[in-house]
C-alpha cells in the first residue's frame, strides 16, 4: 500500500493473471465465513495460540476509535513523508467521525467522502503498537474479518481499501521503504471481487522483490463477493519452519505465500527483523487502481464504508516471549524486556542468558521500547538495574535511559555500556535514578553517538 519512494505502480497484466489464477483457489467451504452475523465478536484463539492483541470496534455509534489502540494518519502525507502518501491517492485522510466511526453494532466504518467541490476525504488508523512480529520458533496470525465498499463498477473507479502492516523502522522515518518491509494482508481497487496479498522490500524500482508490485499473490471471494458481505483475511508469519515463511488466507483457505529463500538473506533481515504496526484505509485513486483503469472520476459513487467487524493478533510457539500483561506491572520484580507494549527499532531473539527465553536486541541510537503501569508504590524507588549485553565494536557504547511516561521528558537516569565480551555475554548494570513513586509508563531510550547496534537487554527492574 506504501511507497515513499514514488507512485505505487502495481503491473496490471501480472495482476490480472494473478487475479484470473486464483479463482481457482479457493473451496465451497470458503462461504460460511460469510454468513455471520456482521457484529460477530473475534474467534476464540484455538488450542495453542494466545490472544496478543484484539479490537472488537465495540462502542457507541458515531464514536470514534479507541486512542490507546489507534492512531489516527491524517493529511495527504507523514510529516516530511512523501506527498499523497507516496501512492499518488488524492484524497485528505481525517480523524472526522465523518470519514472513521463505529456504528454502534460492534463494526468499524472508514468512509470515503466527496464535497461539493469534488474533494475527497477518507480515514486512515495505524496501531499505537509497532512490535507486531512471532516470537523465534513461533508463529504471528493478524486476522480481520471485513466488508469492502459495496459499490462496483464504475461507481467504484478509484477505490482502494486496504488491511496492511508496515515495518516498525517507517515510522519516524518515512523513506525506508521498501526495505524495512511491507505485509499486505488485503487490498482491492475498482470494486472487483478480488484480494491481493503482497509483500514488499528490498529496493525500488526492481531490486530483489520486484519492486514495486512486490511479491503478490490474488484470488476471489466465493459465496459473496467481497463487496456484498463479509470476508475473513489473515496473514500467518511463521519462524518455525525452514524457510521461514509469509502465508496470507481467505476464508481460512491459504492462497499465497511467500518463503525467505525467495530473496537474499540480507533483504529478508532487513525486511523482518523487527515488529510492524497495523494500517486500515480507504484510500481514493493512485498507482494500484491507476493499473485498472484509474479514477476516481465523476462517475465514482462516494459514501460507502468499508466495514471492520474485528481485528485480532495471536502468537504462538517461541517459548519463552512474554506479552504485555493486561495489568500494572511490578516494578520491583523483573520486567521482561520482551514484554514490551510498543517499541522503535529493537528485535526480539532467544537469549542463552539464565533463565532463558528472550532478549530485545538490533538496539542503536534513537531506538525505544514502553512498558505501561508500571507500580513503583507509595515508597520511592531511586535505583534502576538491568541484565544486558553487548558485542559491539571497539569505540562503541551508548546510554540505557530511563524516561517517566513520555520519551521526550528527561531521562531520570542512565548507564553507559560498551563491549561485554559478547551480544549473549549478560551482566547485570545498576544506576540511581531520580525518587519515583505511584503509577508510571516507563521508557528505554537509547542514545549512542554512533550508528550501530551496542546493546542487548533481557529484563530490568527498580530499587529502593
Amino acid at each position: 500500500m506504501s511507497e515513499p519512494s514514488g507512485t505505487h505502480r502495481r503491473g496490471p497484466l501480472r495482476r490480472a493473471l494473478v487475479a484470473v489464477l486464483g479463482t481457482l483457489v479457493l473451496t465451497a467451504a470458503a462461504a460460511t465465513a460469510a454468513t455471520l452475523p456482521a457484529n460477530a465478536s473475534a474467534p476464540t484463539p484455538p488450542s495453542g495460540w494466545t490472544q496478543v492483541f484484539l479490537d472488537d470496534f465495540n462502542g457507541a455509534a458515531g464514536s470514534g476509535v479507541n486512542t490507546s489502540d489507534w492512531q489516527y494518519a491524517t493529511g495527504t502525507s507523514y510529516p516530511g513523508g512523501a506527498a499523497n502518501w507516496g501512492t499518488g491517492e488524492i484524497e485528505t485522510m481525517t480523524s472526522s467521525t465523518n470519514n472513521v466511526a463505529l456504528d454502534g453494532n460492534g463494526n468499524l466504518l472508514i468512509t470515503p467522502r466527496r464535497d461539493a467541490a469534488g474533494n475527497w476525504t477518507s480515514g486512515r488508523i495505524e496501531t499505537n503498537r509497532t512490535d507486531f512480529q512471532p516470537p523465534a520458533g513461533g508463529k504471528l496470525r493478524v486476522e480481520s474479518r471485513i466488508q469492502l465498499p459495496n459499490v462496483t463498477g464504475d461507481a467504484a473507479k478509484g477505490y482502494w481499501p486496504a488491511f496492511w502492516m508496515l515495518g516498525a523502522p517507517f515510522r519516524g522515518n518515512y523513506w525506508n521503504w521498501p526495505s524495512v518491509g511491507e505485509l499486505d494482508i488485503m487490498e482491492n481497487v475498482q470494486g472487483l471481487n478480488t484480494t491481493w496479498a503482497t509483500i514488499h522490500c528490498g529496493t525500488s524500482p526492481g531490486g530483489p522483490c520486484n519492486e514495486t508490485t512486490g511479491i503478490g499473490g490474488s484470488t476471489s471471494c466465493t459465496g459473496t463477493t467481497c463487496q456484498a458481505g463479509f470476508h475473513t483475511y489473515r496473514m500467518e508469519w511463521d519462524r518455525s519452519t525452514s524457510p521461514e515463511e509469509i502465508r496470507y488466507y481467505l476464508d481460512g483457505v491459504n492462497f499465497h505465500t511467500v518463503r525467505a529463500n525467495q530473496v537474499d538473506a540480507t533483504t529478508w533481515s532487513n525486511a523482518t527483523a523487527h515488529g510492524f504496526f497495523i494500517i486500515l484505509n480507504v484510500a481514493m485513486g493512485g498507482g494500484f487502481p491507476g493499473a485498472f483503469g484509474g479514477g476516481p472520476d465523476s462517475g465514482t459513487d462516494p459514501n460507502h464504508p468499508m466495514v471492520v467487524d474485528y481485528v485480532q493478533v495471536l502468537q504462538s510457539g517461541g517459548g519463552g516471549t512474554t506479552p504485555p500483561p493486561t495489568g500494572n506491572r511490578d516494578a520491583y520484580s523483573a520486567i521482561q524486556a520482551e514484554s514490551y507494549d510498543s517499541q522503535s527499532g529493537v528485535s526480539t531473539e532467544a537469549t542463552s542468558d539464565t533463565g532463558g527465553g528472550q532478549n530485545i536486541a538490533s538496539i542503536a541510537g534513537g531506538d525505544w521500547a514502553q512498558y505501561k503501569g508500571v507500580n513503583f508504590g507509595s515508597t520511592a524507588a531511586t535505583q534502576f538495574y538491568a541484565r544486558v549485553a553487548s558485542g559491539a565494536a571497539t569505540g562503541v557504547s551508548g546510554l540505557v535511559e530511563v524516561r517517566l511516561d513520555s520519551r521526550s521528558n528527561a531521562p531520570i537516569g542512565s548507564f553507559a555500556l560498551a563491549n561485554t565480551g559478547g551480544w549473549q555475554s549478560w551482566r547485570t548494570v545498576p544506576a540511581n535514578i531520580t525518587a519515583v513513586t505511584g503509577t508510571h509508563d516507563v521508557y528505554l531510550t537509547f542514545t549512542s553517538g554512533q550508528p550501530a547496534d551496542f546493546v542487548n537487554v533481557n529484563w530490568f527492574d527498580f530499587g529502593h
